[in-house]
C-alpha cells in the first residue's frame, strides 16, 4: 500500500510520458539507491527526493524550487545533482552521502507555507536517510516551515544559516588554484573574471575578487542584481547573451547548471572556468571539449562544496570559522585532481570523480567492530 501522497514508479511514468521501465533505466544509469515522488494537491505541492547513496552517512542535499519545462527534465535533474552531492560530500571528506530533491513550480510565489511544509513531511518519511538544505530556488526562510515537519533539515536560522558565503569563499580559493595551475601565480590581481549569475553566491564571491583587485564582468537576468555588483563592487554589467564571450581570464558560472555545452565552449574567451554552479556541463563529454579548446575546468562539485561544508557544521558542531577553513582546503584539492589529470592523461572531470569514487569504496570496504 502507498502513501496518498507518494506515486508508484507506473503512476509517475504516466506524467513523465515514459515506460516505468524508462525510469528504471535513468535510476540505474546514474546508480541511485532510492527515488520518491511526493505529491500534495491540496498545495499544490509537487516533488521528487533523490537518494544517490549512502555508504558514508546520509544523504545531504539542498532543495531545488524550480518551474521545468517538462516533469521528465526534473527527474533528471535531481539525479545529476544527487550524484553530485555524493561525489561533492566524498571528495570534501565528510561523512555523508549524496541526495537532494526539487520541487516542482514557480518558485516566485509567495504562499510557501504549506508547499514547503508538505516537502518536509516527504522527507521526513524518509526516516533520516535524507537530509535537505536550501538551494536555488529555497531559502532558509523556506526550510523553517520545512523544520516544522522534520529535524533532518539543516541550514535554517539560528543555527549555520545561509550558506552562499561559505560556498563563495570556497569557489574564490579554487579560483586561485585554477590561477596558479594556468599562470604560476594565485595572485588574482588585474586578473578579468566574468561572473555568470549575481545571486547570494555571485554576488559574495565578486566581494572576494573586488577585495583582491580582480576586474568583474557580471551578467544576471535579474538587472537589480548587476546594478547592486556595479554599484557597490565596481563590475562592469555585460548582457545574459554574451558573457561567454567576454574577454576574461576566468568563466565563472553561478546560476543553473548545463551552461557548458557544444555551442558556449568554442565561444568563450577564458581559458579558465571555475564557478559555484552545479552541473555545469550540459552533457559528460564537455568536459573533454573544455581540454580540446585548452580551457581549465574546475570541476564544480569540487569548488562549490563550500555550501555543503557550511550545512555539514551543523550536525558536527563546527564554528563557522572552521567551516571556512574546510572550504579552504578546496585548493589543495583542485591542485591534486589537476596533477592527478595530467599523471593519467583523463580530464579534470574524469580526476574528480576517481578521487569521490575512491574514497567512497575506501570507506565501504571498512569493517565495523562493536564492543
Amino acid at each position: 500500500m502507498t502513501h496518498p501522497g507518494l506515486q508508484t514508479p507506473e503512476r509517475m511514468a504516466e506524467h513523465l510520458d515514459v515506460g516505468s521501465d524508462e525510469i528504471f533505466d535513468l535510476l540505474s544509469e546514474y546508480h541511485h539507491e532510492q527515488v520518491v515522488f511526493n505529491y500534495q494537491p491540496s498545495c499544490g505541492y509537487r516533488g521528487i527526493i533523490a537518494i544517490h547513496d549512502t555508504q558514508l552517512g546520509p544523504a545531504l542535499g539542498g532543495t531545488r524550487f524550480w518551474l521545468y519545462e517538462s516533469d521528465r527534465q526534473a527527474l533528471t535533474d535531481v539525479l545529476r545533482l544527487a550524484r553530485g552531492m555524493t561525489y561533492k560530500a566524498a571528495i570534501a571528506g565528510l561523512n555523508l552521502g549524496g541526495g537532494k530533491s526539487v520541487i516542482i513550480g514557480d518558485n516566485r510565489t509567495r504562499d510557501r507555507e504549506l508547499i514547503m511544509r508538505a516537502h518536509g513531511r516527504a522527507v521526513e518519511s524518509l526516516g533520516g536517510r535524507y537530509i535537505t538544505a536550501e538551494d536555488v530556488g529555497t531559502s532558509v526562510e523556506d526550510m523553517d516551515f520545512v523544520h516544522m515537519e522534520t529535524e533532518n533539515v539543516v541550514g535554517i536560522a539560528g543555527r549555520s544559516g545561509d550558506p552562499s558565503p561559505v560556498t563563495a569563499y570556497g569557489v574564490y580559493r579554487g579560483m586561485k588554484a585554477c590561477a596558479l595551475k594556468k599562470y604560476g601565480t594565485d595572485d588574482l590581481k588585474n586578473v578579468a573574471v566574468a561572473v555568470q549569475g549575481a545571486g547570494h553566491v555571485g554576488y559574495y564571491l565578486c566581494e572576494y575578487l573586488a577585495r583582491e583587485g580582480a576586474k568583474l564582468f557580471v551578467t544576471d537576468i535579474h538587472e537589480e542584481k548587476v546594478a547592486r555588483v556595479v554599484d557597490e563592487l565596481g563590475a562592469e554589467a555585460v548582457p545574459t547573451d554574451e558573457i561567454y564571450e567576454v574577454e576574461a581570464n576566468v568563466f565563472a558560472p553561478c546560476a543553473l547548471g548545463a551552461v557548458l555545452n557544444d555551442e558556449t565552449i568554442p565561444a568563450l574567451k577564458a581559458n579558465i572556468v571555475a564557478g559555484a554552479a552545479n552541473n555545469q556541463l550540459e552533457d559528460e563529454h564537455h568536459d573533454n571539449l573544455l581540454k580540446e579548446h585548452g580551457i581549465l575546468y574546475a570541476p564544480d562539485y569540487v569548488i562549490n562544496a563550500g555550501g555543503l561544508i557550511n550545512v555539514y557544521s551543523e550536525l558536527v558542531d563546527w564554528s563557522l570559522e572552521r567551516s571556512k577553513r574546510k572550504a579552504g582546503e578546496i585548493y589543495a584539492t583542485l591542485l591534486q585532481i589537476f596533477e592527478l589529470a595530467e599523471e593519467h592523461g583523463i580530464t579534470s572531470a574524469e580526476a574528480a570523480d576517481k578521487l569521490a569514487r575512491k574514497r567512497v569504496e575506501r570507506v565501504s570496504q571498512l569493517h565495523r567492530s562493536y564492543l
